[in-house]
């Protein structure tokens, strides 16, 4: 039963960190107001906090898992106050804190709006903080984190990530509002 725990964590981890990726990308995609191939933009936001749910659902079950799992060894203080893990601590602190961002940006999307716009954006901004934070407790403390296929996987969402990042950043990036506008090229 342990080994099927100790891998269903690992993929489960490896899934949830998947859909975040397509997360992070579908949610700079919805900020611009651009359509995604055949999608109008209603339906890239809605696959955005599709997404985002499905990656949070698969990051449960792989906390819980591990949770369950007699050779993670790991406790809620563990799951919850980042860097006193037992097991590599720097990294599993890591896996801490990212879940801890995730939690604040749930729990502030729930909330949206009860605290206003400005806040949830404010809090929403940490999503650029978790998913490298994610990626780097993947790679640190993951099974497979330094494996040839999982670095490839990782250095094709950096790429990625990171060519969405510096689109986002640019001063060709259109936000919703401009293309609402009829700014769009």
């Amino acid at each position: 039963m342990d080994e099927a725990m100790w891998a269903f964590g690992r993929v489960s981890g490896f899934i949830s960190l998947a859909l975040f990726t397509a997360t992070v990308l579908l949610g700079i995609l919805t900020r611009s107001g651009r359509p995604l191939i055949v999608l109008p933009r209603f339906s890239v936001t809605l696959l955005h906090r599709n997404f985002a749910l499905l990656a949070s659902v698969f990051l449960g079950l792989h906390v819980g898992s591990l949770l369950l799992d007699s050779y993670a060894k790991l406790n809620l203080v563990d799951v919850l106050v980042p860097f006193l893990g037992s097991y590599r601590p720097f990294w599993q602190g890591l896996g801490t804190v990212a879940l801890d961002l995730v939690l604040a940006i749930v729990i502030t999307g729930l909330l949206r709006h009860r605290i206003g716009q400005r806040t949830f954006k404010a809090v929403h901004w940490l999503s650029y903080a978790m998913w490298p934070i994610a990626l780097g407790h993947a790679i640190g403390n993951g099974t497979d984190g330094t494996g040839k296929w999982f670095l490839i996987l990782a250095a094709a969402s950096v790429a990625a990530v990171g060519g969405a990042v510096a689109w986002r950043l640019s001063a060709t990036f259109l936000d919703t509002s401009k293309a609402r506008q009829g700014g769009m090229p």
